[in-house]
C-alpha cells in the first residue's frame, strides 16, 4: 500500500488511523511538519530547532523500518508524531537555556520523559521559547522574544510555556511537552485553545527539567484534545527512583462517575477585573457539565485563594531563588530586569519563614478538604483576563498576579489539573475553563474534560480543524 502524505490535523487520533492503515509517511509527516514552520517565520516559537536533515534521516529511518515491520507504525504508540519540548528540558545534544542564553549548557542526557516518547516513535522537532526561568504566566519575558499568539498578535501567548502552547495551536506539532508550577502549563492552553494537563505532583519525572520551584513543578502536557493529552501522560509517566519527587500512582487509578458533582465558586468569589464576556462563557461551560451529567454544588473558593497567595508572597520565591542562587550572583545582569527582581526577592524569606508557611500552608489544606467531600471536581476559569502585551509592559506584575488568581494554588494543594477550550468571544479571542480534583484523578479528569470539550464542538487550536470522531487506541505496555 503506498505511504502518503498525513492528513491536514496533526492530532494522534488522524494520525494513528493513518498509521495502522499504512498509509502514514513519516518523511511526508516531517516534510509537511517543516513546509509549515518555514511559512510561519518569524513566530519567535522556537529556540533551538533540530536540522531539517535531521528530522528528515529519522523519519526516512522509520519508514525503512516500517516497511521491514509492516505492523511497526500500529506498534509504536507515536509512530512518526511531531513534538516539541519547552527549553528547560534536557535533550542530549541541543542547548538547554531556559530563556536566558547565558545560562546555556548543553545536556550529555536526555530528560526521561522526553525519551519515553522518543522510544515510542515519537519525533523531536525543537525546543521552545518560554518564559525566563519559568517566571511569569504573559509569554512576554523572554530575549527570544514573544511568541506571535496565533489569535491576536496584540495579546499575550501566555506564559511561562509560551511557545510549547502556541506550536500545539498553529498546527506545526502534535503536541508539546511545558512545565507547571504556577499554571505555565493551563494559562497559555487557554490562550491558544489547546488542551494543557498538568499533572500531579511526581506523576512525570522533573529530572532533566532546570527547576523553578523543584517542591512543585511538574511537566505539562499541551495538545489538540484531551484525548491526546490523556495518550501522552500514559507514556511519559512512570515512577523515576533516580528523581527524589516521583511518585508511583495509586494500584487502582481514580476514576469519576458518569453521574458526577462539580463545585463552582459563587458569583462574589469569581472576580472578572471588569472583563465582560468571560462570565456568560464560563456560565456556558456550567450549564455544558450540567448537560454531561453533573450536578452542580456551591465551592468555597477562600482557601485555595490564601494557598494561591502564598506562592509568590511567601518563601516559596526563595526556591525559586535556590534553583540559580549561584548563577544569579555571578552573572545578575543576564537577566532581564522583570524576572530578576522576582527571583532575587526570595533573599528577604528566612527559614523560620518557610516553616511558618508550611504550617499555614497545611492548615489551609485540612480547611480546602471539606471541597473534595462535597464534589468530585472544581470548575474555574483558567484567566479571567486576556492582556495584550502593551499592557502587561506598563504592569508586569498586577496582570500576571490576575493571570494567577484561578490556577497559582494547585501544586501547593497538591491537586491535578487539566485546562480545556471553552467557546470564543466575540472579539474572537479563546476562553479556557479548568477542571481540578486531588492528587491521581489525572486520568479521570482529562476524561471528564473531553466530554465537555466534544459537547461545546470547538475547532482544534488555531487550525480550524474540527475534533476527531473518536479517541485513539488506548497504549498499552507493549506500545511503549
Amino acid at each position: 500500500m503506498e505511504r502518503r502524505a498525513p492528513a491536514a490535523s496533526l492530532d494522534l487520533t488522524r494520525l494513528r488511523l493513518s498509521g495502522t492503515a499504512g498509509k502514514l509517511s513519516a518523511t511526508a509527516l516531517i516534510d509537511e511538519v517543516l513546509r509549515r514552520i518555514a511559512a510561519a517565520d518569524g513566530d519567535n516559537v522556537w529556540i533551538s530547532r533540530v536540522a531539517d536533515a535531521t528530522l528528515r534521516a529519522r523519519a526516512a529511518a522509520l519508514d525503512a523500518a516500517a516497511a521491514r515491520e509492516p505492523d511497526l507504525s500500529a506498534r509504536l504508540a507515536l509512530f512518526a508524531v511531531p513534538f516539541a519540548v519547552k527549553d528547560n528540558i534536557d535533550v542530549a545534544g541541543i542547548p538547554t537555556t531556559a530563556g536566558c542564553p547565558d545560562f546555556a549548557y548543553v545536556p550529555t542526557v536526555t530528560a526521561p520523559c522526553v525519551a519515553r516518547l522518543e522510544a515510542a516513535g515519537a519525533i523531536l522537532v525543537g525546543k521552545t521559547n518560554m518564559d525566563q526561568f519559568a517566571t511569569g504566566l504573559v509569554g512576554t519575558r523572554s530575549p527570544y522574544g514573544v511568541p506571535r499568539n496565533p489569535f491576536d498578535t496584540g495579546r499575550v501567548p501566555g506564559g511561562s510555556s509560551s511557545g510549547s502552547a502556541v506550536a500545539v495551536a498553529a498546527g506545526l506539532v502534535s503536541f508539546a511537552l511545558g512545565t507547571d508550577t504556577a499554571g505555565s502549563g493551563r494559562v497559555p492552553a487557554a490562550f491558544n485553545n489547546v488542551v494543557g494537563l498538568k499533572p500531579t505532583r511526581g506523576r512525570i519525572s522533573t529530572r532533566g527539567i532546570v527547576p523553578a520551584c523543584r517542591s512543585l513543578d511538574c511537566v505539562s502536557i499541551f495538545a489538540l484534545c484531551c484525548d491526546d493529552a490523556a495518550q501522552i501522560l500514559a507514556i511519559c509517566s512512570g515512577y523515576d527512583a533516580a528523581d527524589p519527587f516521583s511518585r508511583p500512582p495509586p494500584a487502582k487509578i481514580a476514576a469519576i462517575d458518569a453521574s458526577f458533582t462539580f463545585a463552582v465558586p459563587s458569583s462574589a468569589e469569581l472576580e472578572w477585573f471588569g472583563e465582560r464576556e468571560p462570565p456568560a462563557l464560563f456560565a456556558a461551560a456550567v450549564a455544558a457539565l450540567e448537560a454531561a451529567g453533573g450536578r452542580r454544588v456551591a465551592a468555597d473558593l477562600a482557601p485555595l485563594l490564601a494557598a494561591g497567595d502564598m506562592l509568590y508572597n511567601g518563601p516559596w520565591i526563595a526556591e525559586r531563588l535556590a534553583a540559580i542562587d549561584d548563577f544569579l550572583r555571578k552573572a545578575p545582569g543576564s537577566l532581564l530586569p522583570v524576572t530578576r527582581e522576582i527571583i532575587a526577592a526570595g533573599t528577604c524569606w528566612s527559614a523560620a519563614d518557610a516553616y511558618k508557611a508550611l504550617y499555614r500552608l497545611a492548615a489551609i489544606r485540612r480547611r480546602s478538604d471539606a471541597l473534595w467531600e462535597a464534589a468530585d471536581v472544581l470548575l474555574l476559569p483558567t484567566a479571567a483576563i486576556y492582556p495584550t502585551i502593551a499592557a502587561v509592559a506598563a504592569e508586569p506584575l498586577a496582570l500576571n498576579a490576575r493571570l494567577g488568581r484561578y490556577t497559582n494554588f494547585a501544586n501547593l494543594l497538591d491537586l491535578a489539573a487539566i485546562a480545556v477550550p471553552a467557546g470564543f468571544g466575540a472579539d474572537g479571542l479563546p476562553f479556557g475553563v479548568s477542571l481540578l480534583a486531588p492528587a491521581f484523578y489525572d486520568e479521570a479528569l482529562a476524561a471528564l474534560g473531553a466530554r465537555l470539550h466534544r459537547r461545546l464542538n470547538l475547532p482544534l487550536g488555531a487550525t480550524g480543524h474540527c475534533l476527531p470522531q473518536s479517541a485513539p487506541p488506548p497504549v498499552t505496555q507493549a506500545s511503549q
